[in-house]
């Protein structure tokens, strides 16, 4: 292992969506705090949205984590496997929400969630129900999801509601069939990719937190080349450096240059931005040979 090594206490870059390594770059922090604003203010309907591997997942960890701390009797509900037909979103969110009883009918099981809904608004608090890949869910779980929130009482919306997917939920959200849904979108946050310097801060923000406390191994024009081939996507980056610092170890080098950014680049075949246009360029890597740049 590297963690001796690199004088590290644990690995900084696993792909867990662990909220003590959400490096709050600009979009992941307003994301975050729009999220979190929005559900204490009960707007309703909210949408988060980013292409894979943004840390979508993370973000919606950390929304928990924050709710959590702030409420501690917050009712919540996760669901990250959202292909279900209607009856087995109902029975999903029972069991998310910890509701206890066994409900035999369909009425049962929605009056039941109405009593703990309004229950819960009774005594200040609200619901929220999160719903990761929320880009693979139908139409008709759509509708059941908005006929849910329309439990609406003189107190509030007793269900908040947050939509989490690829940037195909616009798609899904805009067809006609979802349009009465539409309309109650209060919020929509879309996550991107990190620019260059905020991958830069990203790497060595999850160096420190797992217990680098001094100038990270990565050279400058290393973090570059991260950049460069991971195109910004945090996936991508916790993938390539985790990589690196394998090859580091391996090859008892202090510091990750250029060289083993590329070679970690090969191993995943991952294609430098911009790099890949030129066809002489497409061949060198395809045949595993990169020379480096001009």
């Amino acid at each position: 292992m590297y963690l001796t090594f690199y004088q590290l206490r644990e690995e900084p870059f696993r792909l867990t969506p662990d909220p003590r390594f959400l490096q709050l770059a600009e979009p992941h922090r307003d994301a975050l705090l729009a999220l979190t604003q929005g559900v204490i203010d009960r707007k309703g309907l909210l949408v988060l949205s980013g292409p894979v591997g943004t840390g979508k997942t993370t973000v919606l960890n950390s929304l928990l984590s924050v709710l959590t701390r702030r409420y501690a009797q917050l009712p919540t509900a996760l669901i990250v496997n959202p292909r279900l037909n209607r009856d087995e979103l109902l029975e999903a969110l029972l069991l998310e929400f910890e509701v206890p009883g066994v409900f035999s009918s369909k009425p049962c099981r929605l009056a039941a969630l109405q009593r703990m809904m309004f229950s819960a608004g009774k005594n200040g608090g609200t619901c929220v129900l999160i719903v990761d890949e929320a880009h693979l869910l139908t139409s008709d779980v759509l509708e059941e999801i908005r006929l849910l929130m329309n439990a609406d009482s003189h107190d509030g919306k007793p269900l908040q509601v947050v939509l989490c997917g690829q940037p195909e939920i616009t798609v899904l959200l805009d067809d006609t069939r979802n349009k009465a849904l539409h309309q109650r979108i209060a919020l929509r946050v879309s996550l991107r990719e990190l620019s260059r310097s905020e991958t830069r801060a990203y790497v060595t923000e999850r160096l420190r937190i797992a217990g680098r406390e001094e100038t990270g191994p990565f050279t400058s024009s290393a973090y570059d080349r991260v950049y460069e081939f991971s195109r910004g996507v945090p996936r991508l980056i916790n993938i390539l450096c985790d990589t690196c610092l394998q090859i580091g170890c391996q090859t008892a080098e202090p510091q990750i240059g250029e060289p083993i950014v590329e070679e970690a680049s090969i191993r995943h075949e991952l294609e430098p931005t911009g790099w890949l246009q030129n066809e002489n360029n497409r061949r060198f890597f395809l045949h595993g040979m990169v020379p480096r740049q001009q």
